[in-house]
């Protein structure tokens, strides 16, 4: 049975808050900055056949849908706070909204950001999401502070979700258990927020990998003003993506998307640091390359020593009104 507007946000989307002055229910929510810090806010937008499959599980929609934007206030090193919903709906049925819900606030309630409001309409399945978080002020990462001489860092491992992807596809295969890890990457990112925190005066830079390796580094090297080079033999891939062909592999890790990690800069001389946020934070990080002046361009190399850059042309960053 369908529900109507406001009985679907009454039954599935109105959690009670505990931070916020205000929740959802007014025509707006009331929010408390925490005196010496900054808000920080981020909007995602998720389309269905555009960003996520119509087979997805609802559950697994819902989290997705919170967990990208959790990872852009990772990216600036932000406290979660809040976020609102916007929901288009083609019906409004329990079956797809009671799962989805459960995944949405599951994943809220893991990382204490409450829902504080949203829209609902009839229309084709998109979601949504702004999330405000807040940091100390003038410790908010940024993707404009790397400096030649800095190294290049990634949180986790790359590539799975786009391998899922390719698996859908049809154009590669794996075993059940393998495939059930790299869908579960696609499907179900787990957002690097507290990696981020740690973080906090220790990286000079950071963004986080939605559209690929080479097309977020290169968001960093245009608002940086530098060049980078990166290493290929010291990305970190699980071993189903190690598995599998060359070209494969290169393409899942510098264009795949949808990782969800943290790609970020720190000080030749942090490393140490990093490494110990890395620890405090339960995340694995890896040093893959450095960051080299601006008339230096974007070089990928085989392994750290090499001397041939490839031939990047064939690897595009995910473009919504390219790709």
């Amino acid at each position: 049975m369908a529900l109507g507007e406001f009985d679907l946000i009454e039954k599935y989307f109105r959690p009670p808050v505990q931070r916020a002055a205000l929740g959802g229910g007014d025509d707006c929510a009331l929010l408390v900055p925490t005196p010496g810090m900054q808000l920080a806010v981020s909007t995602d937008l998720l389309v269905e056949g555009r960003h996520f499959l119509s087979t997805v599980a609802p559950d697994r929609l819902g989290h997705k849908a919170l967990a990208v934007n959790l990872s852009d206030l990772a990216a600036c090193g932000a406290e979660p706070l809040a976020f609102t919903l916007a929901l288009s709906l083609p019906r409004a049925e329990a079956s797809f909204l009671a799962p989805f819900a459960s995944g949405l606030l599951a994943l809220a309630e893991q990382h204490e950001i409450e829902l504080v409001g949203g829209d609902t309409t009839a229309g084709p399945l998109t979601i949504g999401i702004t999330v405000i978080g807040e940091v100390p002020e003038g410790l908010a990462l940024l993707r404009s502070g790397a400096a030649p001489g800095d190294e290049l860092w990634v949180s986790g491992c790359l590539g799975d979700a786009r391998l899922a992807l390719e698996v859908f596809r049809g154009h590669a295969e794996l075993p059940g258990d393998a495939f059930s890890a790299v869908r579960e990457a696609m499907e179900r990112p787990q957002p690097r927020v507290a990696l981020g925190q740690a973080l906090r005066g220790v990286a000079s830079a950071a963004i986080d990998l939605s559209d690929g390796l080479l097309g977020d580094l290169g968001h960093i090297r245009r608002r940086s003003g530098v060049g980078a080079t990166v290493w290929l033999d010291a990305l970190p891939r699980s071993a189903a993506l190690a598995a599998q062909p060359l070209a494969l592999q290169r393409e899942c890790l510098l264009a795949g998307g949808d990782d969800y990690e943290l790609l970020f800069t720190a000080p030749a001389g942090a490393a140490d640091a990093v490494r110990a946020a890395g620890l405090a934070s339960g995340t694995p990080v890896t040093r893959i390359g450095r960051i080299e002046p601006a008339a230096l361009g974007m070089k990928v190399f085989a392994e750290a020593h090499g001397r041939d850059p490839l031939d990047l042309s064939a690897f595009a960053g995910f473009d919504h009104f390219k790709s």
